[in-house]
């Protein structure tokens, strides 16, 4: 059955079609998923590749058609690439883990006697308030902490569900395309090259020097061979190591051996980042420390209570021996066993860990905006931290749009409509069309045609097409690829083998790569007449310094070579696989432009600002990279450089280690590099002390993207492999946003610190004025409700307010903290302490006079007390905006959530002090008094103003 039937015969029998053909098709897909050498045969028995691809309606060379309609079919069909994931954690998980916190369980346990003791001494209608308050402000902490936890939950996994999203070019109709990952079918044909991932279980139809890398599913590190003969069968998951071929894809999803595998295997839990760890000891320091103050105002105030020592709101002592009744007893000890563990709950700083999952949270979904994606959530903060960036040169700082600008043929430059001999063009068609891993597409003989491939294959094939007049399909049809070296790193080349299918006794090797490798293979060339030159050491010098003028102009130098052999026929058969390395005829060289990106060296300005080192390491020689760099601003035209400024691949490995770490610092652009190279100055810039960023798109750049403390791959250019290896995907390829995500990295590391000093403060305002006064009166001011209250303040909604604070251009003037650099500066040190000696001061006053200054009773001192203390924390809120800045204010019209969740603690600041008197336990306040409590607050901003006059010397920095 033709294509064309089989799709019409389709749409009215699709299902009954599939149905009929789903048995022999799940056979062979078993057979691919356990890919065992002996099924290779079993595969020949059912009728091999081919009987494959006609049970599934593919043609080989065209793909299935490109219809929706059709693809939908085989989506209902066979499935869809698609793995179920466990479903999210639900709401009330969230609810139950914030309700099995150790003193929320014990301030509940208080609060259930105390309701119980209450109820029963003064009936329902009163005895409920005490306990009552207490377990409503337990469940509000909680709900709020739950929402917020939820949240984030959902926005971490939305992130994490586009991260598996990548691009998979499939054929289909004739016409290679990019498509999702999630949108391949059984029958797809796919196209795999260096660095792609296998996107499905499948077999393997043409192609040359497949290897591929199965460890992810067998745990073996040796790399396999694929071919159509011994082994044909590629499994979802693996990366391609080597060559290039095109599979039929023959299961997807959870029918994939990888799909059977995930299946079986319960998720990882979430791991804490580095910062959240350091945030997790902090908090369990200050819980001990909080812990002790807790204890020490339970024992004295037991001691007061018991002693007589305490009196009621008429003056009368509270404990009479055994004239006072035992209900009285337990409501009063449960009261300051209450007070106690709220000590201990506003005590633990529980919102830090809370603040970073915010802030990072927060940031991930903004970076996405700006064209970042966070594979590894501890990369955000890490970026903050940056000190060196190791960029590539093509795709990140360049454009990535490569065109052929000059045509050399020997040693004349080529006019731009200029002619070649008729030899010649053919060499040059071969040597581009069949050593190439990209593809032409012709969609109608009138319109362009439709280039695939790298940028560098992209230009070499549109010039051949529209210059040449490549007709890639007839030079393909004429003959016949014995042998393929692809393209790597390292040797800058790739090759093949071939003969015409005439019958043809002569055998052909055709290069192509970076000029100056082909150069040192090559003894002879051609000239514009299509003549053979001997090349001797004058011309070889004089084309030498061609390529040397080329890369000057910022152009990349590919050259094009070739040899040939003639065997006799009988010899055909038996030719050893192996490309001609030496005495090759260069057939040309080509210059290719790739322009700067748009903003680029505004980009590098602003990181050199920023205390950032550039280095650009690139593959190119070292000419080209001189120029680019010059020109995106790494190297200064009007600066006498360092010798060590530019430097080679083989000189900087061959230096000596000690002469390798005395230079490193200098170095700010390596050309020829190679993998290893990278690898090589990553590992001696962490030696140094440096925390270092590495932008990489190839699969060999793994290793290094591996080794930094931040790997940032490509998104468009950039191999899975690269992908899987790195903590970033920058989704433009851009250098500017790179730098986009070091702002946001500092923007992360700066907003924590923010939430810290506001955070601390609270904590040892608090815990000084309940053990003084516990001390002092054997009562504490702040009642468990209250100190409920100001937790949630600072907690969640201090976290909210303080987390999402968006970057701003100082974050880039202010040098690199590196990895040294404590977590509480010395600045953070000062604006804290000032404040927390502050609020303790005038609340300790209050405490102490605040009865007589105001002629008031101890309930109406407590609730101003409390009153002040919450409106301090607003109004020093502001002044944790600006950690050095004086200007408090700047900006704070872009943050709305600030403003809203000011305004939303003011107004239930209100409502709690003015009408719920009952539950938090205070008395309603006059205009004067509000005065007074808001005056209190507000003295927080001159204070804060006059403590930022005073220098402080900086934590040493890199």
């Amino acid at each position: 059955m033709g294509n064309g039937r089989a799709s019409s015969w389709l749409r009215n029998n699709s299902n009954k079609f599939y149905v009929h053909k789903q048995t022999k098709v799940a056979r062979m897909s078993d057979m691919v998923n356990n890919h065992k050498s002996s099924h290779s045969h079993s595969l020949s028995q059912l009728g091999g590749i081919k009987e494959l691809a006609t049970l599934l309606e593919t043609d080989i060379k065209r793909g299935i058609p490109d219809n929706k309609d059709h693809i939908d079919k085989r989506k209902r069909a066979f499935g869809v690439n698609m793995f179920s994931k466990p479903p999210p954690k639900p709401f009330h998980c969230f609810v139950l883990e914030s309700f099995q916190d150790t003193t929320i369980i014990i301030l509940l346990l208080c609060a259930l006697l105390s309701l119980a003791f209450g109820m029963k001494q003064h009936g329902w209608k009163e005895g409920w308030y005490d306990g009552g308050s207490i377990i409503l402000a337990v469940i509000l902490v909680v709900v709020v902490s739950s929402v917020s936890n939820f949240n984030q939950s959902r926005q971490f996994r939305k992130v994490s569900g586009k991260s598996s999203n990548i691009g998979v070019e499939v054929v289909r109709g004739g016409r290679r395309q990019s498509v999702s990952i999630f949108d391949v079918v059984v029958g797809d044909i796919v196209y795999l090259k260096i660095g792609d991932q296998v996107p499905a279980d499948g077999v393997f139809l043409e192609g040359h020097s497949l290897k591929v890398d199965e460890s992810s599913m067998t745990g073996e590190s040796d790399h396999v061979h694929v071919n159509a003969e011994t082994n044909p069968f590629l499994l979802s998951g693996t990366k391609v190591t080597d060559g290039f071929a095109h599979m039929l894809v023959t299961s997807v999803g959870t029918n994939t051996a990888w799909g059977t595998m995930m299946g079986s295997i319960a998720t990882h839990p979430h791991q804490d980042t580095p910062l959240q760890t350091r945030l997790t000891q902090l908090t369990s320091s200050i819980a001990k420390l909080g812990l002790l103050f807790a204890s020490l105002v339970l024992l004295l105030s037991l001691i007061r209570y018991f002693t007589g020592s305490t009196i009621d709101d008429f003056g009368n002592p509270e404990f009479l021996g055994r004239n006072t009744k035992f209900d009285d007893v337990m409501n009063s000890v449960l009261g300051i066993v209450a007070a106690a563990v709220t000590i201990v709950v506003v005590a633990i700083p529980e919102g830090l860990p809370l603040a970073v999952t915010l802030t990072l949270a927060y940031s991930m979904k903004k970076m996405m905006r700006d064209n970042a994606m966070v594979r590894r959530i501890s990369a955000c903060e890490t970026m903050g931290s940056a000190t060196t960036i190791c960029t590539d040169k093509t795709g990140t700082l360049t454009l990535n749009e490569m065109k052929v600008t000059e045509i050399w043929v020997g040693k004349s430059k080529l006019p731009e409509h200029g002619c070649l001999a008729p030899n010649l063009v053919q060499l040059l068609k071969e040597g581009i069309g069949l050593n190439t891993t990209g593809s032409v597409y012709l969609p109608q003989q009138t319109s362009l045609p439709e280039i695939s491939g790298s940028p560098t294959e992209k230009a070499l094939l549109s010039w051949a097409v529209l210059y040449l007049g490549m007709d890639i399909d007839e030079v393909k049809k004429h003959c016949e690829i014995i042998h393929v070296e692809t393209f790597n790193s390292m040797t800058k080349r790739s090759g093949i083998l071939m003969r015409e299918k005439t019958g043809s006794s002569t055998i052909r090797t055709h290069w192509k790569g970076a000029a100056e490798m082909i150069l040192r293979m090559c003894s002879n060339y051609y000239d514009q007449k299509g003549e053979i030159m001997i090349m001797n050491d004058e011309e070889r010098i004089q084309i030498e310094s061609i390529v040397k003028g080329i890369a000057t102009k910022s152009l990349r130098c590919i050259a094009i070579a070739f040899a040939q052999k003639s065997f006799k026929s009988q010899d055909c058969k038996n030719i050893e696989k192996k490309l001609q390395e030496s005495e090759l005829t260069l057939l040309g060289i080509l210059g290719l432009k790739d322009p700067c990106r748009p903003g680029v060296e505004a980009a590098v300005e602003s990181c050199k600002q920023a205390g950032v080192k550039i280095k650009m390491i690139t593959g190119d020689n070292v000419h080209t990279a001189r120029v680019i760099a010059t020109e995106c601003g790494i190297l200064d035209p009007y600066e006498e450089l360092d010798e060590a400024a530019v430097v080679e691949g083989f000189q900087f490995r061959n230096f000596s280690p000690e002469e390798r770490m005395d230079k490193i610092e200098r170095i700010r652009v390596m050309a020829r590099s190679s993998p290893s190279d990278k690898l090589l100055m990553v590992q001696c810039l962490k030696q140094k002390g440096h925390v270092v960023a590495v932008t990489g798109d190839g699969t060999n750049d793994a290793p290094a993207l591996k080794e930094a403390d931040i790997g940032l791959s490509m998104g468009i250019q950039g191999t899975e492999v690269a992908k899987e290896s790195s903590d970033i995907v920058i989704l433009d390829d851009n250098f500017s946003s790179v730098v986009t995500v070091l702002r946001w990295g500092r923007c992360v590391y700066t907003n924590i610190q923010k939430f810290i000093q506001f955070q601390l403060t609270v904590n040892i305002a608090a815990l000084v004025i309940n053990f003084v006064a516990a001390v002092s009166s054997g009562k504490v001011p702040l009642t468990a409700v209250q100190l409920l209250w100001v937790n949630l303040i600072m907690d969640t909604l201090g976290a909210l307010a303080l987390a999402t604070e968006q970057p701003t251009n100082d974050l880039m003037k202010m040098p690199p903290v590196g990895r040294v650099e404590p977590l509480i500066t010395r600045v953070m040190w000062r604006n804290l302490i000032s404040q927390a000696l502050y609020q303790v001061l005038v609340l300790l006053i209050l405490q102490f006079k605040g009865r007589s200054i105001f002629d008031v009773s101890e309930k109406v001192k407590n609730t101003l007390i409390f009153n002040a203390f919450v409106l301090c924390q607003v109004f020093n809120e502001f002044n944790a905006r600006k950690l050095e800045k004086k200007d408090i204010f700047e900006g704070i019209g872009k943050n709305k959530l600030f403003i809203v969740i000011v305004g939303l603690t003011i107004v239930i600041q209100l409502v709690m002090v003015e009408f719920l008197n009952k539950f938090a336990n205070t008395e309603r306040l006059t205009w004067e008094q509000w005065g007074v409590c808001v005056g209190i607050g507000a003295l927080s901003w001159p204070v804060g103003l006059l403590m930022k006059c005073i220098p402080i010397v900086p934590n040493s920095r890199r």
